[in-house]
């Protein structure tokens, strides 16, 4: 079956105050159980610190207190899933992942499989950042990249974004339905409309939608409030929908890509980047400056003389191996294998 992974923010699945949303949730419930026999499904949901936040004495969002108003309401958040779900015979496990869950490719295995695990028992994995433990160093930006890297590391068909907007505005608006290709024009038109309980906003959603599309995911950014809203948006009913590029990556690739902790970032010339695009490994003598440190074997970031990133790569060397070699020739800083173009 295919997977589809399916992303609810704070502001989709509680009230202003923060508290949950039961009747949301109910009907996601049962939109998601009419999907259950045609896709292996991931729901990543936010709302743990907004469900929790009433019981930590003048909560004010420092780090300790959104720490604990998430051990409290990741309780909350999975009991009044279950309760739901359980209407539909339908088991859910509780996931909680922290980002370097993604960086370690022996971690990220286990994480796929267990998940692979739960849906050969039918159980569906109801997906969250440990906000009690994650460092802020490394913490997700939000849920929207844990969903967009659950989305390609699991090979997924289709990622769902849902959003209290609806979908891709216009400047009048109105709905975007579709967009082939995510790029400047697309980004120019997102409003600044993060809200208030989320981290997330429409140009994060953009961000990771381009992620996803050039791996070949389709995406859709939809709403809740319109009637069956999960399902609509899934034919391409409402919401919008975002065009997969063609790709054809492994599945080690998809993982690199997916941005995979980078240790550090190179800045290449005008001629690596062309030689990248050739599909050929990374020399020394293309590399013009090196920034953070790394081990040999970690994942790097690729950026061209401008500082746009071109590609992420599993680096040969580690940076203090490369830094003496910079302008030597034949010297192979990452195998073409374990690079790949963004």
């Amino acid at each position: 079956m295919s997977v589809l992974v399916i992303k609810f923010g704070t502001a989709s699945i509680t009230q202003p105050d923060g508290s949950l949303n039961e009747a949301v949730i109910a009907d996601i419930a049962r939109q998601v159980a009419e999907l259950r026999q045609s896709y292996h499904i991931v729901l990543v949901s936010s709302g743990a610190v907004g469900a929790g936040k009433g019981l930590i004495d003048g909560y004010r969002g420092e780090i300790a207190q959104r720490k604990a108003a998430a051990a409290v309401g990741n309780l909350l958040l999975l009991n009044v899933y279950n309760r739901f779900f359980s209407e539909y015979n339908i088991p859910i496990a509780q996931t909680l992942c922290e980002r370097h869950h993604f960086a370690d490719r022996q971690q990220f295995l286990q994480l796929k499989e267990t998940v692979q695990e739960l849906w050969k028992n039918g159980i569906i994995p109801i997906a969250n950042e440990n906000d009690v433990v994650s460092d802020r160093e490394l913490k997700f930006s939000d849920n929207d990249e844990l969903a967009t890297l659950m989305a390609v590391g699991f090979g997924a068909s289709t990622l769902m974004l849902c959003t209290s907007v609806g979908g891709l505005l216009d400047q009048d608006g109105h709905i975007i339905p579709t967009v082939n290709q995510v790029d400047e024009s697309v980004f120019g038109i997102v409003r600044d409309e993060k809200s208030a309980l989320g981290l997330g906003g429409m140009a994060s959603k953009l961000t990771f939608a381009k992620l996803a599309t050039r791996m070949g995911i389709r995406v859709a950014i939809f709403g809740l409030k319109q009637p069956d809203g999960i399902l609509r948006a899934l034919r391409g009913e409402t919401g919008t929908a975002f065009t997969p590029q063609v790709s054809t990556p492994s599945s080690r690739q998809r993982w690199l890509g997916s941005g995979s902790l980078t240790a550090g970032t190179l800045l290449i010339d005008a001629g690596a980047v062309a030689a990248l695009g050739r599909r050929n490994s990374l020399l020394a003598v293309g590399v013009r400056a090196v920034e953070g440190e790394f081990a040999a074997g970690e994942v790097v970031e690729i950026c061209d003389e401008n500082g746009s990133t071109v590609a992420v790569a599993r680096a040969r060397l580690s940076s203090s191996d490369l830094l003496p070699q910079l302008n030597q020739q034949n010297v192979e800083v990452a195998n073409a294998n374990d690079i790949v173009l963004l």
